[in-house]
């Protein structure tokens, strides 16, 4: 594995040794790597959780970050997204992580020689993200065979279902899908939560993605919030073992009704902490060409 792109290059071996690596650096630790590298986060999209998760795991493994502003590169004179990336590869920097408006922008970087991470394209994959929700689950059930999970929303405009709908099926889980006709894309969908919630093992929730809609939504967000997001009520017919997730920002009262903010069930936060431990385990395993600490590699094996 030389970049982390999207979730179609994973089978389920590969997804099990990230998740294995990560859970592995969860109890030990991340440890510095040895030698040094230069990495460059560009992200031309806003971001908290990603962007700073992706920091937060180069600090513990002591890479070093050079700074990247869109908003003052030379991407405002119209340098393409190629040359920023090629003219960091010869200023020596060994990695970057790349948020992008377009999908499947990586396309474009044929030639690059330094890994690239995939902070988001678009409406297109999210891999990262897509890793720490799989290792959130993992955490809680042990397994994915036979899970019921139900993914929620903006599906059409959403990465992270494409992701998750990918490296779910892969890994055995049973995918339902609920969200309005105008929002199904190419999934096959249920237009409500009738005999769906309470069969649930995993509810995914995706945020109503405003910024993405050119056209005017047919509902007002308490039609919607009624219809499609999940209440009191329908969080209280989940089984007891089932857990609430959402990548977030959550827009409060859409997605999820505002009472359920503190809800034991919700596996948000947890989520983002794991999303550290997932981006070292990933950056570290590409950056050493899967070569993992020589010690640490028997034990998380055996995970």
């Amino acid at each position: 594995m030389d970049n982390l792109l999207t979730m179609k290059q994973f089978n389920e071996e590969n997804i099990m040794e990230i998740l294995n690596y990560a859970e592995y650096l969860k109890r030990h630790g991340i440890r510095e790597l040895p030698g040094k590298y230069l990495v460059s986060n560009l992200f031309f999209e806003p971001s908290t959780r990603t962007k700073l998760s992706f920091e937060i795991a180069e600090r513990k493994l002591g890479l070093e970050i050079i700074q990247f502003d869109p908003g003052h590169s030379s991407t405002t004179k119209g340098e393409t997204l190629f040359d920023t990336v090629k003219t960091l590869e010869a200023l020596g920097v060994n990695a970057v992580v790349i948020r992008h408006p377009e999908k499947e922008y990586y396309k474009q970087l044929e030639g690059i020689k330094i890994p690239v991470f995939n902070g988001g394209d678009g409406t297109g994959q999210h891999p990262s993200q897509s890793l720490l929700d799989l290792f959130t689950i993992k955490e809680e059930f042990g397994y994915f065979q036979g899970l019921n999970v139900v993914i929620a929303g903006d599906l059409s405009h959403s990465r992270v279902a494409a992701s998750n709908a990918e490296a779910l099926q892969k890994l055995g889980a049973n995918v339902q899908f609920v969200c309005p006709d105008e929002w199904s894309g190419d999934y096959e969908t249920l237009s409500g939560w009738d005999n769906v919630i309470e069969q649930a093992d995993v509810v995914m929730l995706l945020r109503v993605q405003h910024e993405r809609h050119d056209e005017k939504m047919s509902f007002t967000k308490d039609q919607y919030h009624a219809q499609y997001g999940l209440t009191a009520d329908r969080a209280a017919m989940m089984k007891e073992n089932a857990i609430i997730m959402h990548p977030a920002p959550i827009n409060w009262g859409v997605e999820i009704a505002e009472s359920l903010t503190t809800h034991p069930k919700l596996r948000v936060y947890e989520a983002v902490e794991n999303g550290v431990y997932i981006r070292a385990a990933a950056m570290e395993m590409i950056l050493r060409g899967g070569n993992v600490h020589a010690q640490a590699a028997p034990k998380y094996l055996a995970i």
